[in-house]
């Protein structure tokens, strides 16, 4: 029989943390004067309360350490779980929002995707514009920790390669992460704090500066406004895309940077080959703008940049409306969506890891056709990749093209587009944030799709941040079998 305690004790701690995080924003609509702030003190009370009587009662059942059904459950469980109370202050609060949107904006706030049903941002109240960036940084740590503890130790999607990279594992979950999940923290609100003073020192306000701060280095992308990074200066715009690249990239190096030596960042393979794609996008698409518009100017190039950045990076932020360029950047835009950042960063999507092994996979396999008798191992950063390694990541890439192709069918049957329902299933599997087309494009957002189609999108937003494999596991019956 499977011992939901220690999972239980877990999850009511989390619960009763998230309700503190509520009293951030009450204070800010104190401070603001707007009379908004009783909304985050009922929602802070009913969510302490419920998580500490959850803890409470399942205090008996904590051990040292989660077992692996245990781990898989818990990872499920949290983000589905942590929403339900995050959409407590847009259903009570001035958003007015019924259950539906207000959990879709909760799932796609802590699963940093980015999208959103709300318009008129400029006019919500202070609180519930914090709200929406704690939320996302908030998950931003979480899916750090998840990468680079929880799902290397059960094997999902190729992780497992990253058990050991920078850290020693005793083969305790919780102890483990607990050591991790500390640097990292000092790491994230160290780049947080950072880009907030930038951003301020260019412009912003101290308050958007903080907020859009939060959005950045989780990489989800909402944003003060309906322009979204539009609102904003070049100044700004450059020191999104600097931050929105430093989040990309694996928190494990600047754990090692701290330590006192740098060298594994500047080998990493896995670095380097995500630079160098942001890199031919931004001058493949500023080359098609410029020739369309027969001159070549600094904007073109900044739009291209932040553009390619956001939506590689899957925090989702526009600065121009890039549907308006023509087919070529559209399909691109549509497709590096689905690349995404690296492995143990906020970055979300498949991963550049992933396409390294799957395309060293391919070269070992052309190698055995060409000589029969030879032996091709695959490697990755110099290191033979094992099979289990590679089962993993295959299975992971038929897993993720299925649930696109199911979700995108399941949207098209609620009535929506070609277009919205392809882009938008991807843009929920991969977290990225914006769609295609001209509903939920850059320039538009997630209101006017059925409520139908908002649940399928934010199950399609829980299944891809925690890599698909992870939730499938708990779904089979031999997961509940003792």
């Amino acid at each position: 029989m499977l011992d939901l305690r220690p999972v239980g004790y877990v999850i009511g701690l989390l619960v009763a943390s998230l309700g503190i995080t509520m009293l951030a924003p009450l204070a800010a609509d104190l401070q603001a004067g707007n009379g908004h702030w009783p909304v985050f003190m009922e929602s802070a009370i009913v969510t302490i309360l419920t998580g500490g009587l959850m803890a409470g009662a399942c205090a008996n059942g904590v051990t040292a350490g989660l077992t692996l059904r245990q781990t898989f459950l818990l990872t499920s469980l949290v983000w589905l779980t942590l929403p339900v109370f995050g959409a407590i202050p847009f259903v009570i609060g001035a958003t007015n929002a019924n259950f539906t949107d207000a959990f879709f904006e909760a799932m796609s706030g802590l699963t940093t995707t980015g999208a959103t049903v709300f318009s008129g941002l400029e006019a919500l109240p202070e609180g519930l514009k914090l709200w929406r960036g704690i939320l996302q940084w908030l998950g931003g740590v979480g899916i750090i920790v998840v990468a680079m503890v929880f799902l290397p130790e059960l094997r999902v999607g190729g992780m497992q390669i990253f058990r050991t990279e920078g850290f020693e594992t005793d083969g305790k979950i919780l102890p483990r992460a607990g050591e991790i999940a500390s640097r990292i923290a000092v790491i994230y609100v160290s780049l947080t704090v950072t880009c907030a003073l930038a951003y301020s020192a260019f412009g912003m306000t101290g308050f958007d500066a903080m907020t859009h701060a939060m959005t950045t280095v989780s990489t989800g992308g909402m944003a003060n406004s309906d322009a979204s990074f539009g609102a904003y200066g070049m100044a700004v715009h450059y020191t999104a895309v600097v931050f929105m690249i430093l989040a990309a990239l694996p928190f494990v190096r600047y754990v090692q940077l701290l330590a006192g030596t740098a060298v594994p960042m500047y080998r990493d393979s896995q670095i380097r080959t995500f630079l160098m794609i942001v890199s031919i996008c931004v001058l493949l698409i500023s080359a098609w703008v410029w020739g369309r518009d027969g001159i070549i100017t600094e904007t073109a190039f900044r739009e291209a940049l932040f553009n390619v950045t956001s939506i590689i990076s899957g925090t989702g932020y526009s600065n121009a409306d890039y549907m308006t360029w023509g087919t070529f950047p559209v399909v691109m835009f549509f497709f590096i969506g689905l690349i995404g950042g690296c492995a143990g960063s906020t970055a979300c999507s498949v991963k550049v890891f992933r396409y390294q092994l799957l395309v060293a996979s391919i070269k070992s396999q052309i190698r055995q056709i060409h000589s029969p008798h030879g032996l091709f191992v695959p490697r990755y950063d110099g290191r033979p990749v094992s099979d289990d390694v590679l089962n993993s990541v295959m299975a992971f890439f038929v897993a993720f093209v299925l649930a696109l192709g199911i979700v995108a069918t399941l949207l098209g049957l609620t009535g929506l587009d070609f277009i919205t329902s392809v882009s938008g299933a991807a843009s929920a599997i991969a977290n990225v944030g914006p769609g295609l087309g001209t509903e939920i494009g850059p320039a538009g957002n997630f209101s006017g799709l059925n409520d139908t189609a908002k649940w399928i999108l934010s199950v399609a937003m829980f299944f891809g941040r925690l890599e698909i494999m992870a939730v499938l596991t708990i779904l089979t019956i031999s997961f509940w079998r003792s």
